[in-house]
């Protein structure tokens, strides 16, 4: 691994008596009910892993005023030493959603993983450290040609470019006068030029991603799940970017992995909502469903 820092010590403010409401929705599914079942008998072989913008924090205009929904971490606190690993699964940088979770020091959650940049990056909570791989050298190629680019388009107002730790660049028109419109127009030249620096583009909530190819969730997920040995999965998330873990747990249930696919609904994405087992109303229905399960977990202990 190339990168190595320190977010021992980097937890954010968090209100830590937050006690979320505990909720566990009967899936809709057989697969679902199956993967619910499995997580249940035998939580100390399961991986809960979790996108993080959508489902574990609200969207908001600017993603760097993202934070965790306030009963997060009390929920995941309480589920994380009940099964064999919580991972968070991010597009963000691992460091930057360890900061705006409120992760790092927090008593249950010593074992938890961030795979950040979709698994190029790992965050462990027992060593506090980030380890990485050297960037894709297309990444700041892209970025010094995207200002002309959004010039070439229209100079789009309120069109916003994130940085991603030198591993992917986002285009966010979610403030633009005209969001959607401004999406559709840059969609033709942001796939151009992601092509000619060997990058692709991901669509999601009013935002386009350049990034190396074959790096995604499902990628991410998979080789966890691999990793741990894990004998059942669930996974929650809200958007485009998440189809490709749906995809994993799918082939993990074919493969005799029973899986959950739990969905933080929007009106803005519902591919998501098609396929899930569970639909849940945003962060906040996470947050209960996910100590909806670690409740039931007791249950079943007795």
């Amino acid at each position: 691994m190339g990168s190595q820092k320190d977010f021992k010590d980097a937890k954010e403010p968090s209100d830590s008596d937050f006690e979320p409401r505990a909720t566990l929705p009967t899936p809709t599914t057989a697969a679902g009910r199956d993967g619910l079942e499995a997580i249940l008998a035998d939580p100390g072989r399961t991986v809960v892993a979790l996108d993080f913008d959508g489902t574990l924090a609200p969207i908001v205009p600017d993603p760097e005023q993202a934070r965790a929904h306030p009963g997060a971490v009390t929920a995941l606190a309480a589920l994380a030493p009940k099964v064999a690993s919580v991972a968070v699964v991010t597009g963000r940088p691992a460091g930057v959603a360890v900061r705006h979770g409120g992760f790092a020091g927090v008593p249950g959650l010593e074992h938890l993983v961030v795979l950040g940049h979709y698994g190029a990056e790992r965050w462990d909570a027992v060593t506090g450290t980030v380890s990485a791989p050297a960037p894709h050298p297309g990444v700041a190629a892209v970025r010094a040609e995207l200002p002309g680019v959004l010039d070439g388009v229209g100079a789009w107002r309120g069109t916003w470019i994130e940085e991603k730790g030198g591993r992917a660049v986002a285009v966010h028109t979610r403030r633009a006068e005209d969001p959607a419109a401004a999406f559709e127009a840059l969609r033709v030249p942001l796939g151009g030029l992601a092509a000619r620096h060997g990058l692709i583009v991901e669509p999601g909530r009013l935002v386009l991603e350049l990034r190396p190819p074959g790096v995604d969730k499902g990628v991410a997920l998979a080789g966890y799940v691999r990793e741990v040995n894990a004998g059942a999965v669930l996974y929650a998330g809200d958007d485009l970017g998440d189809l490709p873990a749906y995809a994993a747990v799918e082939k993990l249930r074919s493969d005799g992995v029973p899986g959950l696919l739990v969905c933080s609904g929007s009106a803005e994405v519902v591919e998501l909502a098609e396929r899930a087992d569970v639909v849940v109303d945003g962060p906040e229905g996470v947050v209960g469903l996910l100590a909806g399960v670690a409740r039931a977990i007791d249950r079943r202990r007795g």
